[in-house]
C-alpha cells in the first residue's frame, strides 16, 4: 500500500526522508502529521529517527543507506551522528563519508543487495560503499541522466526509473538489479521519481499530488501490500477506486 502524504506545504518527501527495511531518517521541522504518518505505519517494525545532517533537513538527499547500512556526508556533525548511531539497531552500520558529490541520496540509488552510482563518483566512495552497505556497485546513468538517485528508485521487491528511459534500458537495468522496473512518474507528472516517493519492501509513501493511477503503478511494481490479508487488499482496492473516482472528477 503507498500512502499519499507532505513535509509542510512540499510533496517531494523522499528529499526529507531516508526509508530502508531496517529504519526510516526524518528531517526535523516537518509537521506531527507528518511524522504520525510514518511512525503509525512503520514504529511497530522499525525505529523512526527524527535528526538532521549538518544542521540541514533535507536527509533523504543528503544520505544512502539500506538494512546493513547508513552513509552520511562529511558535513554531519559530530552530535547528529552519535544520535543516529544512538537510535539505529545495533547490526546498522553507519560511516561518515568524504565525497566531493555530497549530496549523497542524488547520486546513489541502492537496494540491500546492488547500487547504482554516478560515474564520476570517487573510487575512495564505491568501496565505502561496498563495505559499508553491503552492496555490487554499477557506475551508470538514467536516461543520460548522471543523477541515478534523483531519477531511479528500486527495492528488492521493484524499481520506478525516469519515464523516458527506454525499453532497452530498463532490461538491461532491470538485468543488473535483478528486480523488474518500470519507467513512470510521482506527483502527477514528475520525472524525478526518488524525490517523491519512499518505499522499502512492504511499505510505500509519495507527494499529496500523486495520482490514483501513478499509486497503482507504485504498488504493482513494488508489489506493495501482497503480503496482507483479503481484508487489507478489499480496502485498498477500495481506495485505488475511490480514489480514481475522485482524480476522474478534477
Amino acid at each position: 500500500m503507498a500512502i499519499r502524504t507532505q513535509f509542510q506545504s512540499s510533496n517531494d518527501i523522499g528529499v526529507f526522508t531516508r526509508l530502508t527495511n531496517a529504519y526510516c531518517l526524518v528531517g526535523i521541522g516537518g509537521s506531527e502529521n507528518f511524522y504520525s504518518t510514518f511512525e503509525s505505519e512503520l514504529s511497530e517494525q522499525i525505529p523512526v529517527i527524527h535528526t538532521s545532517i549538518g544542521d540541514c533537513r533535507v536527509i533523504g538527499r543528503l544520505t544512502v543507506g539500506n538494512r546493513h547500512g547508513l552513509l552520511v556526508p562529511s558535513s554531519t556533525t559530530d552530535k547528529e551522528l552519535q544520535h543516529i548511531r544512538n537510535s539505529l539497531p545495533d547490526n546498522v552500520r553507519i560511516k561518515r563519508c568524504e565525497e566531493r558529490l555530497s549530496a549523497l541520496g542524488n547520486v546513489i540509488a541502492c537496494n540491500d543487495y546492488v547500487a547504482l552510482i554516478h560515474p564520476d563518483l570517487d573510487k575512495e566512495t564505491e568501496q565505502i560503499l561496498t563495505d559499508t552497505l553491503n552492496v555490487e556497485c554499477f557506475r551508470q546513468t538514467i536516461a543520460d541522466r548522471v543523477l541515478v538517485g534523483s531519477y531511479s528508485i528500486f527495492s528488492n521487491q521493484g524499481g520506478l526509473v525516469h519515464p523516458k528511459t527506454s525499453i532497452q534500458e530498463q532490461e538491461e537495468l532491470s538485468s543488473l538489479l535483478q528486480v523488474p522496473l518500470v519507467a513512470g512518474t510521482i506527483n502527477r507528472g514528475s520525472d524525478v521519481v526518488a524525490a517523491g516517493l519512499l518505499v522499502n519492501d512492504w511499505m510505500g509513501f509519495c507527494g499529496l499530488d500523486t495520482t490514483a493511477h501513478e499509486i497503482s503503478v507504485i504498488e504493482s511494481v513494488f508489489k506493495l501490500g501482497q503480503q496482507h490479508g483479503t481484508k487489507n487488499k478489499t480496502t485498498t482496492n477500495d481506495k485505488t477506486i475511490k480514489d480514481s473516482l475522485v482524480d476522474a472528477l478534477v
